[in-house]
């Protein structure tokens, strides 16, 4: 029987959790901030991300979310208030990339990148790349942990309590709402809870999906 290998590139719907991306978008939007990973960085990562999605290259996307999430914010900047840490963003991303578009095992990636993170905001990024790994768990449980990687996997409760102290002011309560919101391919963001926390994010409907059994590649 023939093997049928994953496209990596097919155009895919919009995600409402992240901004519309201006067109003609490469990796240039992030270059021209050098060293800078302000306010202005972290859209600059949410629109590039949002386009990568749009074209169907799903790991890429999930990387440059990564990049946002990485990025140096006290928590009043406005762009916030628009477009809060993509907590949501990366669950539509986990339910919306179909079988056959390439997105590797986020699994193991967030695993990797939580345990293996290095300066600077270390506490701060690793503490987020363990709450998108507690969503992808949620998400999709048929994905595989990397059996060669000795790691003290976190619990829910104990990831909150990273967000806590090396958050930002509420983002442990919004990512506990989305993470509410997640059921094995199902991502439910009309929930009131989720609601309450991302009241700026707007409903999506319920996305039921199902999941056929996948490798262990690493999204990064």
């Amino acid at each position: 029987m023939p093997v049928i290998l994953p496209r990596m590139s097919v155009a895919l719907p919009p995600c409402p959790y992240l901004p519309e991306p201006p067109p003609g978008l490469d990796h240039r939007h992030l270059g021209r901030h050098d060293e800078a990973r302000d306010a202005d960085f972290y859209l600059s990562c949410l629109e590039y991300g949002h386009s990568l999605w749009r074209r169907g290259l799903a790991a890429r996307a999930v990387l440059c979310l990564d990049r946002a999430m990485g990025a140096d914010l006290r928590g009043d900047e406005p762009v916030l208030r628009a477009w809060p840490m993509p907590y949501a963003a990366m669950a539509w991303f986990l339910v919306h990339t179909p079988p056959d578009v390439f997105i590797g095992n986020p699994r193991v990636h967030f695993q990797h990148y939580a345990d293996r993170m290095n300066q600077p905001r270390r506490e701060q990024r690793s503490a987020r790349a363990w709450a998108c790994w507690a969503l992808t768990r949620r998400l999709r449980p048929d994905w595989p942990a990397d059996p060669k990687h000795a790691v003290a996997e976190p619990t829910e409760d104990e990831i909150a309590e990273r967000l806590d102290t090396h958050g930002l002011p509420g983002e442990t309560a919004a990512w506990r709402a989305v993470l509410a919101a997640c059921a094995p391919g199902v991502f439910s963001p009309a929930k009131e809870n989720f609601q309450k926390a991302l009241d700026r994010t707007g409903a999506a409907p319920t996305v039921r999906t199902s999941f056929p059994s996948r490798g262990g590649s690493s999204a990064g």
